[in-house]
């Protein structure tokens, strides 16, 4: 024997290792432990949010308002704590209620259940492969543009419930054109005055108190002045007391194949939309920074654990996300304590919980759509490239059309096309001239006073942004980040929006960031999507490199000027 591990000894232990590394971790605990109380309060603040929402996303699903809450609780449970991010709050979302729809009318509710457990087992396939590293490579208008398909299919579905009528056609824009031509021949006045009301509480509040939790008191004043007038509206019917008795779902032999494909939907949703909520989360808090593949696993779990309790597939949830984070969170605490405060609410008032008028949990959904569409943000993209223009109008008309899975492989080959195209056109040859932070030394001084140049060459785009820049924001012992975009040759919205994600990652660490060089073509996407609007104003922007470093040393030598 030559003390040499074999190939199969050495392959196991590197999966074992694998293994172990997403697994929860002490520091997690840790974490837990620095200020419950905070913890706490942002957890029960998150419930108040949480419960209309997984009401009428349950409701939504096809499942009922039951299926919805038992996820929001199960879910929330076992992605917090074996996610990887410290601030993620999961369980039912729109955008899953979108692809879940075809499934119920197709399979039933066991195909549901079926296509979430599988969903979860491929989704811990994911995360042991390593593969939650690729799904930072969806390009913002691909991910802008399935979000407003999706808005648009909840607002659709929510037509018939807001107008009292009953939903009528397998397709969403059949049922809610039917609902409205009942609707002007026999009007239920009585339903879209709840489905106004609560809706505009929302909007309202958001306007004049973002961050206050209104929807629940908004629901609970519609559903005693329903239940005091005695009007006649239909209710979301009787909720379980409690969580029901786990269960493994009967699995439907005959159709297994069929739910591959949509259980490979789901999954794919569950990975994109979790993913985008914790960098969301990270962006939104400072020192935050997820494991994606631990995500991934958190998910998958989560997902095999849901449809043993009757619930739908669950992701973790950006809406809920942002509340828990706005709201003072630091840890899985606060993610556990609000399901924990869904369990004492089926618990304690699941028989007052049922007397909720549908047209009360339309309201929430009409509202959150109307949240979900963020006209700045789409404005900015229509305007960014006309590439990144036609990427996001092509993969939401996708998504109303077809389906999620179709939608983002359509958005991503267009995307690449156009990417090829910028990059065919960039491809020259010139020759190099060499300045002084060229050189090995004048690079050494520099970083002897904690500054640092990074000079970006090439294309800027969605496929190459993050490996470059995410290297960029793990840069320590520094004061100041000279960003050299003079080389850049093609840039699209999403490079643009990482660059600025990485100034902002920088910038909440301390470090004073820099750029240099911008060329002329590529001002007016900065610009549109306010990359460094901030760093102008502070003249933190400079023609040539010579300019920022001189800058940088004086900053450093005067640093209160």
């Amino acid at each position: 024997m030559n003390g040499r591990t074999s190939p199969p000894a050495q392959l196991t232990r590197e999966g074992w290792a694998r293994f172990r590394a997403l697994l929860p971790q002490s520091a997690d605990y840790r974490a837990m432990r620095r200020n419950p109380r905070r913890d706490v309060i942002a957890g029960v603040t998150v419930a108040f949010v949480a419960l209309p929402l997984a009401l009428a996303f349950g409701a939504a699903s096809g499942l009922g308002a039951g299926a919805g809450i038992v996820t929001a609780i199960v879910a929330g449970i076992v992605a917090a704590v074996f996610g990887g991010s410290n601030l993620q709050v999961s369980g039912p979302t729109g955008a899953m209620t979108v692809v879940l729809l075809p499934i119920v009318a197709q399979f039933g509710a066991s195909g549901v259940l079926v296509v979430g457990l599988l969903a979860g087992i491929i989704l811990i396939g994911l995360a042991l492969a390593g593969a939650g590293r690729y799904m930072r490579y969806v390009p913002l208008p691909v991910v802008e543009g399935f979000t407003v398909g999706v808005a648009v299919i909840i607002g659709l579905q929510q037509i018939p419930n807001a107008l009292g009528q009953q939903p009528e056609g397998e397709r969403i824009v059949v049922s809610a054109w039917n609902a409205i031509t009942a609707f002007v021949a026999h009007p239920d006045w009585a339903a879209l005055a709840v489905t106004a009301f609560v809706a505009g509480s929302i909007l309202l509040a958001l306007r004049l108190r973002p961050g206050l939790p209104v929807s629940l008191p908004a629901i609970i004043i519609v559903t005693i002045a329903v239940a005091v007038t005695g009007i006649s509206v239909t209710t979301i019917g009787a909720l379980p007391h409690g969580l029901p008795a786990p269960a493994v779902p009967a699995i439907p032999w005959d159709h297994l194949s069929a739910l591959l494909l949509p259980a490979f939907a789901v999954a794919a949703l569950a990975a994109l939309e979790s993913l985008l909520s914790a960098t969301v989360a990270d962006a939104m808090s400072v020192g935050e920074r997820h494991d994606s593949n631990r995500e991934l696993f958190g998910q998958g779990l989560a997902n095999v654990a849901v449809p043993m309790f009757g619930g739908v597939p669950a992701t973790a949830a950006i809406a809920r996300t942002a509340v828990n984070v706005r709201t003072g969170a630091r840890s899985r605490l606060a993610a556990i304590t609000q399901s924990l405060a869904l369990l004492v609410v089926i618990l304690v008032a699941s028989q007052w919980v049922s007397y909720i008028p549908l047209a009360a949990l339309a309201g929430v959904l009409i509202a959150t759509v109307i949240q979900m569409i963020e006209v700045s943000s789409l404005r900015a993209l229509l305007h960014s490239t006309r590439g990144d223009a036609v990427v996001l109008i092509a993969t939401a008309a996708a998504t109303i059309a077809f389906d999620l899975i179709a939608a983002v492989l359509i958005g991503l080959v267009i995307a690449g096309l156009y990417a090829l195209n910028q990059l065919s056109k960039s491809a020259r040859v010139e020759e190099e001239r060499l300045d002084a932070t060229d050189h090995t030394e004048a690079e050494q001084a520099l970083l002897d006073e904690h500054v640092i140049a990074y000079r970006l060459d090439g294309p800027l785009f969605f496929g190459a942004a993050h490996r470059f820049l995410l290297e960029v924001a793990e840069v320590s012992n520094v004061k100041v980040v000279i960003l050299r975009l003079s080389r850049v040759s093609t840039i699209d919205a999403t490079g643009a929006s990482v660059l600025g994600d990485t100034i902002r990652a920088l910038e909440g660490r301390g470090i004073t960031v820099l750029l240099s060089g911008i060329r002329d073509e590529h001002d007016s996407i900065f610009t549109v999507l306010g990359v460094y609007n901030e760093l102008a104003d502070s003249g933190h922007v400079f023609a040539t490199t010579p300019e920022a470093i001189a800058y940088a040393k004086d900053l450093l030598h005067h640093p209160t000027r």
